[in-house]
């Protein structure tokens, strides 16, 4: 294992200040840094069933807050097609008159009326109106739809940054338990003098340099559980745990491969396009207003006592005359042109943002493909390459601790930024599915996590 390579370095080195402390007139110059290993060198291990990425995206769809407020407005744009198409409510009147002022009682001499009034809009105007009212439906959903990408993006980066975490956490532990080990077979070495009390001071360096690395981690932990659990609509400081594996992709789709899925999946773009028809709609309802409205009205009265006929009936009709308003209706159809050329120019905009969106994606994914090669095939192979000879080196004495150091250290390094490296291709990976509105084909074998290094075990032997 790597670690073992890293500490049996410190093995060295520390083996003659053990053996030195064996001597009650000496003091122990590394028990302080042994107790710290003790003590700082342990994190809190997650209690809770880890979860994978699609189980906590499920979870997100289901439970997160914003998702459920486009979820009611989708409802609330529902209801409007229903009521833009309905008729005005009807009316009923009644009236009466000439009751005579010196016998205000007598409802003999009154003529009464009771009428039903119903307004008719012109033919085609309710149905264009429901349409209006329909197209605020399709731009809802495709908000909503644009809602649940956005989440399910930052859902699967927050996901490989914690996996990521995880991952640096279980290296930290293997470099630690191991430190554990050589700090008591570091006695042997400092008895028989071959260990300077510089290097000694190098090694406490080096150990408490562990204990602010598990800080940093158990930060970037936390932070990044608050922001997961957030998205799924959890308490943030909840108990959370993830378990799975990096996927990235084989290929990358080209650039115009991925701007024709963009726009024929992008919710931002079908939002756009859906504002467009609403207003195609609107305009016709629009030239609708030369069509006159009707008002119908049909009563009955009952005329006085004496009336020839006192049983009498009332219709009416009445009709708009919009051609002598031009001036109005006119402005109307020209303020529905504005808004679709307004709507068409979003459309144009959202696209050309969706297609900067994807480019951008696009470059940050190729050069962090490009690192996880480099790390993979060329950088951890030199590294591991590298502290093997030191490690041989050092054995034999031809270099000195801080030669050993110095490789322990440049290893650590590159297997750290290997993983970093794959978690920021992941989430390149979800910018890039985010931007073009559609998840991309991955076919990779997933990389090997900490731990399972088929490099060989290294181990310093104490001479």
């Amino acid at each position: 294992m790597k670690t073992i390579k890293i500490l049996a370095l410190l093995a060295g080195l520390l083996s003659s200040v053990f053996a030195k402390a064996a001597d009650s007139s000496i003091p122990n110059p590394l028990g302080a840094v042994e107790d710290l290993l003790k003590e700082e060198h342990q994190h809190a291990r997650s209690t809770v069933p880890p979860k994978s990425l699609a189980e906590f995206e499920s979870e997100a769809l289901a439970s997160n807050p914003e998702i459920h407020l486009m979820s009611r407005r989708i409802a609330v744009a529902e209801s409007k097609p229903k009521i833009a198409g309905s008729r005005e409510d009807p009316a009923f009147m009644y009236r009466g008159w000439g009751t005579p002022l010196q016998r205000p009682w007598d409802l003999n001499q009154t003529q009464h009326m009771f009428m039903y009034n119903q307004a008719l809009p012109g033919p085609g105007k309710r149905a264009l109106r429901a349409k209006v009212a329909e197209g605020e439906i399709e731009v809802a959903k495709a908000q909503l739809e644009a809602k649940k990408r956005e989440i399910t993006s930052q859902v699967r980066k927050a996901f490989y940054d914690l996996l990521r975490n995880q991952d640096e956490l279980m290296l930290h532990d293997e470099q630690a338990a191991i430190a554990r080990q050589a700090l008591e077979q570091a006695r042997i070495k400092y008895v028989v003098g071959k260990v300077p009390q510089q290097d000694v001071l190098k090694a406490q360096i080096a150990l408490t340099k562990l204990v602010e690395h598990l800080v940093m981690l158990q930060q970037e932990g936390s932070m990044g559980s608050s922001r997961l659990n957030t998205l799924v609509g959890r308490d943030p400081a909840e108990p959370i745990a993830v378990e799975g594996e990096y996927a990235p992709p084989d290929t990358i789709p080209s650039l115009l491969e991925l701007e024709r899925v963009a726009l024929e999946s992008r919710p931002e773009l079908a939002a756009a396009s859906a504002a467009i028809h609403q207003e195609e709609s609107r305009k016709k309802l629009a030239e609708k207003g030369y069509s006159p409205d009707y008002n119908v009205s049909a009563g009955y009265m009952l005329m006085p006592d004496g009336a020839r006929y006192r049983n009498t009936y009332m219709a009416e009709l009445t009709v708009t005359l919009p051609w002598l308003n031009r001036g109005r209706h006119d402005a109307e159809i020209a303020e529905s042109q504005a808004q679709i050329t307004e709507e068409q120019a979003e459309y144009d905009y959202q696209r050309s943002v969706v297609f900067q969106e994807i480019q951008e994606a696009l470059v940050r994914m190729r050069s962090a493909k490009r690192l996880v090669d480099l790390y993979r095939d060329t950088l951890r192979p030199q590294a591991e390459a590298s502290l093997k000879s030191a490690v041989s080196a050092y054995q034999t004495d031809r270099t000195d601790f801080l030669n050993l150091l110095d490789s322990q250290n440049t290893t650590l390094d590159v297997e750290l930024a290997y993983y970093r490296s794959v978690s920021e291709l992941e989430s390149n990976l979800a910018d890039l599915e985010r931007a073009t509105g559609a998840p991309l084909n991955r076919r990779a074998a997933s990389p090997p996590r900490p731990g399972r290094s088929d490099v060989s075990d290294l181990s310093l032997e104490v001479r």
